[in-house]
């Protein structure tokens, strides 16, 4: 049987009342004071879905209710304003403010289009970029939207490959990096992924005022079926790439790569049992600047692996139970399970037993 995409009015409705009476007068002052917060997606055990603020000391500051499952978070550090995007092939993303000044705002996707749960402002906050899919056609898109006149979608282009997942803007301010994962997906069949043989996975850089591109790069044809999903950038400019291999099981590919504007992309070596341990899928993958490393998640595996930028070498492989969502804290990370676990950058942890907390994870500081 088909299903249909959720009813924008329902999700409007959801997204809009229950949004603003879950935020307390109290939450938005202990926000302000942070140092930093982590905003993440999640699903409550009574099945409902949300977003959360988190304290640095892993403290849930306030939690924002969502028509469906959300998937990332990003952060626009002018208008201090962030987008937690829907799950793919979800049709919502939902707009907050963290000083709560302004009431949220839902974007819906339009006709022909969803979400694939990831998003990034320009770097003066005018304008919102979004990975979409132009389903019909079996299309990437970079969806446009200006953050100066309530979200409206002003145009698109192509992400110059299929199933769009992650994409970052880069320290020029202008080049966006999409991974596109290469797997064709319908609504009509859900989260069913249709091109398993034929898969084509890339990295593309594109210019985001023209829509060009500026390069392409794609793995070896052995690998087609190495699916390229998250990314991070490190210091230097290096993107860090993660993979989800689409192939047999018993196979061991290597699933943590390297990207350099106009050199190959590169993947990393690593030891068999830390490669193994990964159990074929990255889920997550954060910088952090300060420390020099680049965290790699996977909840398929219970593996949290640190890796140090400079050398490659691996600095920890912890085991955590469902570990997904990762971002910067300190000289270390913040670690978020679907066991409801949230692990501090000092390996500190706190339980919250009632929530199921999604892929990703974001440092928002509210002072920058």
């Amino acid at each position: 049987m088909k299903t249909s995409l959720i009813d924008r009015r329902d999700f409007l409705k959801a997204a809009g009342i229950g949004f603003m009476a879950a935020i307390a007068p109290s939450a938005w002052a202990k926000t302000l004071a942070a140092d930093a917060v982590f905003a993440t997606a999640f699903v409550k055990r009574d099945g409902s879905y949300g977003a959360a603020v988190l304290s640095e000391a892993g403290k849930l500051l306030h939690a924002i209710d969502l028509p469906d499952r959300g998937h990332d978070v990003t952060f626009d550090p002018v208008s201090k304003r962030s987008v937690v995007f829907a799950r793919q092939p979800g049709t919502f993303a939902v707009v907050f403010d963290h000083s709560g000044r302004e009431e949220p705002l839902t974007i819906a996707s339009v006709t022909g289009r969803h979400f694939f749960g990831h998003g990034v402002f320009s770097a003066d906050g005018a304008l919102l970029y979004a990975t979409e899919n132009d389903f019909d056609n079996a299309a990437g898109v970079v969806g446009v939207y200006d953050a100066r006149a309530k979200f409206n979608r002003i145009g698109e282009f192509p992400t110059y490959g299929m199933g769009p997942h992650e994409l970052l803007l880069l320290s020029d301010g202008r080049t966006i990096a999409v991974a596109n994962g290469g797997i064709e997906t319908h609504p009509d069949y859900g989260r069913a992924e249709l091109n398993i043989a034929t898969m084509k996975p890339s990295y593309a850089l594109i210019d985001r005022v023209t829509g060009d591109l500026i390069e392409k790069h794609q793995l070896p044809a052995a690998l087609h079926q190495l699916s390229i999903r998250h990314m991070d950038t490190d210091p230097s400019g290096t993107v860090w790439f993660g993979c989800q291999y689409r192939g047999a099981g018993t196979d061991l590919p290597l699933l943590v790569g390297r990207a350099a504007r106009g050199k190959a992309l590169q993947l990393l070596d690593m030891p068999q049992d830390v490669l193994s341990g990964f159990r074929n899928y990255i889920g997550s993958v954060a910088a952090n600047p300060a420390a020099g490393t680049v965290a790699v998640s996977s909840p398929e595996g219970n593996s949290l692996v640190v890796i140090d930028t400079a050398s490659g070498r691996i600095v920890s492989n912890s085991a955590l139970v469902e570990v997904c969502g990762v971002a910067p804290d300190g000289a270390g990370f913040m670690a978020t399970t679907g066991a409801g676990e949230i692990i501090e950058g000092s390996g500190a942890t706190r339980s919250e037993p009632d929530y199921v907390w999604d892929n990703h994870m974001l440092r928002i500081d509210p002072a920058a």
